[in-house]
Formats: C-alpha cells, sequence, structure tokens
C-alpha cells in the first residue's frame, strides 16, 4: 500500500475502534442486557461508512444508502482494492475486537460488520465480517422456548411490551427459524393480544411490534422470494414478479404464505388509515403468486368475521362489509327508521369487532339528505348519516356510534385532502346541531380530533355558532371548537358580544384556559390582539375591564 492508502486504512480503523471504546464504555451495558431474557444482546450490526477525511460507524442501517457520495478528498482505493485488500483487513480488526466481547450483552448471537466505501469506481458496499456466536444462539432459542411456555401457553397475566418486541422478531428471524412455523407463530400472537386484551393502550402498542415484525418479515424475507422490488423509505415498495415464481405447496397448517395474509389483516385492521394500503397490497401480492385464499379475501373480505356477520338480509334494509376495503354496502329498500337502524346496528356490531374504523358507504337509497354544511363532501357515507339524522327516535343510537367510532388518525375512506373527516363527524355535528343534549358529545368529539390533518370542523363551528348564538350553555362548545380550529376561521359573534352579559360569561370562561389557548379561541373572533386592544381603548366601563380581562387571559395585557 502507498502512503495515502495507509492513511486510509488507519482512518478506518480508528473510526471501528472508537465505536468499539465508546459502547465498551456505556454505564447501562449489563442494565441493558438484563431487561428481559428474550435479548442476549445489544447490537447485531454496525456499518463503517468510509468517505475520506468523514469515516464514521454506526449501528443504524439506514446510514450507508448516501455513504461514499460525498467526500472531502478523493478516494486512494479503486473498486477492487477494497474487496481484495482492505475487506480481509477490517474483517481481522474487527474479529479481534469481536473475541474480546463474545460473552458481552454488547454484541448479539448473530453480528454484521457492513462497509460503505467511497472510491475511484464510485461507492462499494459489502459486509466486511459476518459472525454468529453459536453458545448464545443456542441460549436464546432456549429462553424463548421457556418464555412460550410460560408466559404465553401457561400464563395467564397480561406480558411486557419489550418481550413482545423480541419474540415476534425472533419469530420471525429466518436464522433463528429458517421456515417459519406459520400457525404456531399465528396462535402465539393471538395469545399475546389475548393476554393483553383489557388494556387497550398496552395492546395496541402489542398489535403495533407484532405488525412492524411482520412487515419487515415480508418485505425482507418472504416477498423477495418470489418477487424483484424497488422502493426507497419515501415511498411505496413496487414489486415485479419473478419469471420463476413458484409458490409451494399451500397446503397444510405451516404455510409461509399464511403469515404474509395474516399480516395483511393486522395492518388493515389496527393500522393508522395512512398505512391500511400496504395491507391490502400484500393482498394483491398473494393473490399474483396464486393464493386462492388470498383471491378470496380480496373479493369476501378476510377471515376475521364469518358469513352471518358481514352479510345482513332484511325486507327493508340489505348490508354487505368487506374489511378489505374497509367497505360497507347498503341498500335501502324502505325508507324508514327501522331500515337504518338495521343499518347502524350492523356498522356498530362490526366495529366493536375489529371491522377498520376507516371505512366507507357504498349507499342506495332514493333519498339524498345532506348536512346544513357548506363545505363537506357529499359522499354516500355522508347521505347515509344524514339520511338517519332525519329520525329522532334514531338520535341516541347515532351518539353510541359515534362515541365507539370517534379515533385519531383515522378517516372516512371516500373523502381526502380538506374535506377529510375523522369517522363519527357527520353523526356529531347533525346530533350537534340538533339540540344541546348533544353539547357533551361536540366537547368530547373536538378533544379527539385531529386539527392538523382535518378543517371541515371550522365550517361545523361557524354553523353551530349561527344556530345557537353566545349563550350559558353555547359558549363551553364554542371554546372547546374554537381551541381545534384554524386561523382561517371567522366566527362572526362579535356582536353578540356587545352585549355585556355575554362578554362577561365568555370572559369567564376564557380565564380557564391557558395563555396560549386563550389568545387561539380569542383569534377567530377578534383577529390579531391589536385589534381587541383598539376596542378595550375605545370601551366604556365595564365593557372595558371585561376586554382587558380577555386580553390578560391571552398574556397580551
Amino acid at each position: 500500500m502507498n502512503q495515502l492508502q495507509e492513511e486510509a486504512l488507519e482512518e478506518m480503523k480508528a473510526a471501528i475502534y472508537k465505536w468499539f471504546e465508546e459502547q465498551e464504555n456505556r454505564i447501562d451495558v449489563e442494565g441493558l442486557g438484563k431487561r428481559t431474557t428474550l435479548q442476549v444482546g445489544i447490537f447485531n450490526f454496525v456499518m463503517l461508512d468510509y468517505r475520506p477525511g468523514r469515516s464514521k460507524v454506526d449501528s443504524s442501517k439506514s446510514m450507508g444508502s448516501a455513504a461514499g457520495k460525498k467526500s472531502m478528498k478523493v478516494s486512494p482505493f479503486t473498486r477492487e482494492q477494497v474487496m481484495h485488500e482492505v475487506q480481509p483487513m477490517l474483517a481481522e480488526i474487527v474479529r479481534e475486537k469481536l473475541d474480546k466481547l463474545a460473552a458481552s450483552p454488547l454484541i448479539d448471537y448473530r453480528f454484521t460488520f457492513q462497509g460503505a466505501f467511497a472510491t475511484t469506481d464510485g461507492l462499494v458496499e459489502l459486509t466486511v465480517l459476518e459472525t454468529v456466536y453459536v453458545e448464545k444462539k443456542r441460549q436464546l432459542m432456549e429462553q424463548i422456548q421457556s418464555y412460550i411456555e410460560k408466559k404465553l401457553e401457561k400464563g395467564t397475566y397480561p406480558t411486557k411490551r419489550l418481550e413482545t418486541f423480541f419474540l415476534a422478531r425472533h419469530l420471525l428471524d429466518p436464522h433463528l427459524f429458517p421456515e417459519p412455523e406459520a400457525a404456531r407463530t399465528i396462535t402465539l400472537f393471538d395469545r399475546i393480544q389475548e393476554l393483553n386484551k383489557e388494556r387497550r393502550k398496552v395492546l395496541a402498542e402489542h398489535r403495533r411490534d407484532i405488525i412492524r415484525a411482520l412487515t419487515h418479515w415480508a418485505e425482507n424475507v418472504f416477498l423477495p422470494r418470489y418477487y424483484d422490488l424497488t422502493g426507497s423509505e419515501y415511498r411505496i415498495n413496487e414489486y415485479k414478479i419473478k419469471p420463476d415464481a413458484v409458490l409451494e405447496n399451500q397446503k397444510g397448517p405451516n404455510q409461509p404464505i399464511d403469515l404474509l395474509l395474516y399480516g395483511a389483516v393486522m395492518i388493515i385492521r389496527y393500522e393508522p388509515n395512512f398505512n391500511k394500503i400496504k395491507g391490502q397490497n400484500f393482498l394483491e401480492l398473494a393473490k399474483q403468486l396464486g393464493s386462492g385464499k388470498a383471491a378470496r379475501m380480496l373479493k369476501e373480505g378476510s377471515d376475521s368475521f364469518s358469513q352471518e356477520d358481514v352479510h345482513l338480509r332484511h325486507e327493508l334494509v340489505e348490508c354487505k362489509a368487506n374489511d378489505v376495503f374497509s367497505l360497507f354496502t347498503i341498500v335501502i329498500r324502505k325508507e324508514e327508521a327501522l331500515a337504518y337502524e338495521r343499518a347502524i346496528t350492523f356498522i356498530l356490531f362490526l366495529l366493536r369487532k375489529g371491522f377498520p374504523k376507516s371505512y366507507k358507504i357504498k349507499l342506495r337509497s332514493s333519498v339524498r339528505e345532506y348536512l346544513p354544511i357548506k363545505g363537506l363532501a357529499k359522499s354516500d357515507t355522508h347521505r347515509f348519516f344524514a339520511n338517519a339524522l332525519a329520525y329522532s327516535e334514531l338520535h341516541p343510537l347515532l351518539e353510541e356510534y359515534a362515541r365507539e367510532t370517534m379515533v385519531e388518525f383515522e378517516w372516512y375512506e371516500d373523502t381526502d385532502d380538506e374535506k377529510s373527516v375523522m369517522p363519527g363527524s357527520y353523526a356529531v355535528f347533525g346530533l350537534g346541531l340538533s339540540g344541546e343534549r348533544y353539547f357533551p358529545l361536540v366537547e368530547d368529539y373536538m378533544d379527539i380530533v385531529d386539527n392538523e390533518h382535518q378543517l371541515v370542523h371550522d365550517k361545523f363551528t361557524a354553523v353551530f355558532a349561527e344556530t345557537y348564538g353566545v349563550t350559558e350553555r353555547s359558549i363551553p362548545v364554542l371554546i372547546a371548537c374554537l381551541l381545534r380550529c384554524h386561523d382561517s376561521l371567522k366566527l362572526k359573534i362579535q356582536p353578540e358580544l356587545e352585549n355585556e352579559d355575554k362578554l362577561s360569561l365568555f370572559v369567564q370562561h376564557i380565564e380557564a384556559l391557558s395563555d396560549d389557548e386563550a389568545e387561539l379561541a380569542l383569534y377567530p373572533i377578534w383577529g390579531e390582539a391589536k385589534k381587541l386592544i383598539a376596542l378595550a381603548r375605545k370601551a366604556q366601563e365595564p365593557r372595558k375591564e371585561l376586554l382587558i380581562r380577555l386580553l390578560k387571559a391571552a398574556g397580551v395585557a
């Protein structure tokens, strides 16, 4: 090697030593290694990013995507030199460091040292060293089996999320289980959910870890057997089936494709709306491979529900549900309250059994009612609930429906962009305009709504103010709405607040808010604070004092 190459190698060596030294000096190493018996090591992957003068080592798998593209200096190595000279030298250096850490909780049962190198021929990425610690692997396999037997098969108590995080990944790790037992793995995932079903938020976290493990396995292990894929972290993967792709024998309980279908259904049922397309895509890919089960699921829905659950026939109404496409098809044969009651009850029943809350309705009805709120999408889902709201006897059932389906980050699927609405919105808006009885429902809705991705509640707020004005009963609801509305809303209630009694009531509620909340609630009414300041200067007592109190509540005066 020439001097420049020797200096470059020393630079890489220094980066490697620095990383290992930093990890060995971590004060939490032993603690991390004892969090759960399902973790035998912390690191299983490290990458060297060699850019002359800027080399570093990191455990992030995303680091190498841009490695070697921007260097301070020209690399002294060719592609061939990196592959045949540099790689063996680095492998020895890394192996020497690893030998001292074989029993340490720093290193997992399997360890890969990857490299991304700037060369005179462009970027070169290769595996520098890959090793398996047989004893650690044996220990981990024993601990996995012990955990399954004690905590899942014989256990009756909720489990820890960290345990699910590791177990889900281990069960789908091809280096631990080259061919996963699909039926057993699915049974274990179901058991985890069963044990944690009483704690809704915790259950959602367990499901999230299971879904991530299934998604990683599908995209990195199973699908690459049959598809060539292109994609990035910024867009959905695109799959092109390989010419010789043939799905293995699909008979029997342990076919890997069953795990793909299980993961698809988990995504569709439990992931946020924006991610559900990935589950549908998995089913489409399985169908392309010749899976009859996937084809049936795409046509009729998943196997999560019985045929009796997803198909209602009645002389007044017929309802069908397909959870794969999050679709309710409703045919109203006779326009009367009982028809809509049956349909709403049908929807509620399935939602409570896990049907996706981000759904849409395909409606056949001779009635075309819409809520008196400009800016709402004139969709079938909107029309269904507007039609149902015409029957006052259904209002309690519609409130029950709304409270069941209001969930942040979920959306009716037949709206988008500025007309997107959270499930339950049409029922809440209609009920909120029907009478004061449903004011608490509107307040609860506003506490949940995602105002970063929804605008239409601004339109409702304006209509609500026009309908009820400023009263002792309406003020708390108006403020709940204003706290979720946007700067673009202009609420025309200033004339009513000329009444000192109404203004006094309004001030009392505003003073109960934080400075930021008060400022947020006042802006749609008066705009910038300087306008309210000008009004306060010109006002006579006692109105002057009330306006000053508003300014103080917003932290202005």
